[in-house]
C-alpha cells in the first residue's frame, strides 16, 4: 500500500469510493489488492469479526469477469457476498502494475458507509494459487480491456445465471481460508500462554 496514504481506524477512509452503499468492493490497482467492505450498521461484534475473525475468500471467473467471493464469520450468518473486479473504472495511472501485483497481500478495510469512517483493517497474505489467478486475470483484461457497456452486459448476464453467490462459489477457481486471529488491541498486553 502506498506510504503517502494514512489509514487510521476511527478517521475518514482516505480513498475515494466510487460505488457508495453496502457491500464489498474488490480492486487491483497501482497500490496493490484491496477489499473494502462497506456496511451501514456496524457494532463492536462486526468490527472485531472483521479485524480478527475467520474469513473465507474464493475467486470465480465467468465470461471474462473475476469475482472475489467472501464469507466472514460474525458479520454474515450464511451465504456469500461478491465483489466483481472492474479494471475499466480506473484511470490509466491507477491501473495495476507488475510491481503492485508482485505483493501477495490483500488489504482489507471495513468502512462505515454512512459516515465513511474506517472501522477496522487487516492484511492477509494470499496463497500462491489465489494470487496467480488474480494476476492471470488482470493480465488478460489489460491486454483485452472491456468497455463499460460490455462489462455491464456481462455482469448482468452472470447475475442472471447465478441468482445467489453460493452457486457461484461452487465454480471457484481458487479458495483461501483466513483463520481466527486473536491479536491484542494497540496498547493492550498480549495474552499469556500457559
Amino acid at each position: 500500500m502506498s506510504d503517502y496514504l494514512n489509514f487510521v481506524v476511527g478517521e475518514k477512509f482516505p480513498l475515494p469510493i466510487q460505488a457508495q452503499g453496502q457491500g464489498g468492493l474488490f480492486q487491483a490497482d497501482a497500490n496493490g489488492l484491496l477489499f473494502i467492505l462497506q456496511l451501514a450498521r456496524l457494532d463492536v461484534i462486526a468490527t472485531e469479526a472483521f479485524r480478527t475473525g475467520k474469513m473465507e475468500f474464493a475467486l470465480c471467473e465467468e465470461d471474462g469477469l473475476l469475482f472475489l467471493l467472501y464469507q466472514i464469520d460474525g458479520i454474515f450468518k450464511e451465504g456469500w457476498g461478491d465483489a466483481p473486479l472492474a479494471l475499466h473504472t480506473l484511470k490509466p495511472e491507477h491501473r495495476p502494475t507488475e510491481k503492485s501485483l508482485a505483493d501477495p497481500c490483500l488489504h482489507l478495510y471495513l468502512v462505515d458507509s454512512t459516515l465513511q469512517l474506517l472501522c477496522a483493517q487487516r492484511d492477509i497474505v494470499l496463497d500462491a494459487p489465489f494470487i496467480e489467478a488474480i494476476r492471470r486475470h488482470v493480465a488478460a483484461r489489460q491486454a483485452d480491456p472491456l468497455e463499460p457497456a460490455a462489462y455491464m452486459r456481462r455482469l448482468q448476464g452472470i447475475y442472471a445465471k447465478y441468482p445467489n453467490d453460493t452457486l457461484m462459489r461452487k465454480n471457484a477457481i481458487a479458495v483461501q481460508t483466513v483463520p481466527l486471529e486473536i491479536t491484542p488491541l494497540p496498547g493492550m498486553p498480549a495474552a499469556k500462554k500457559h
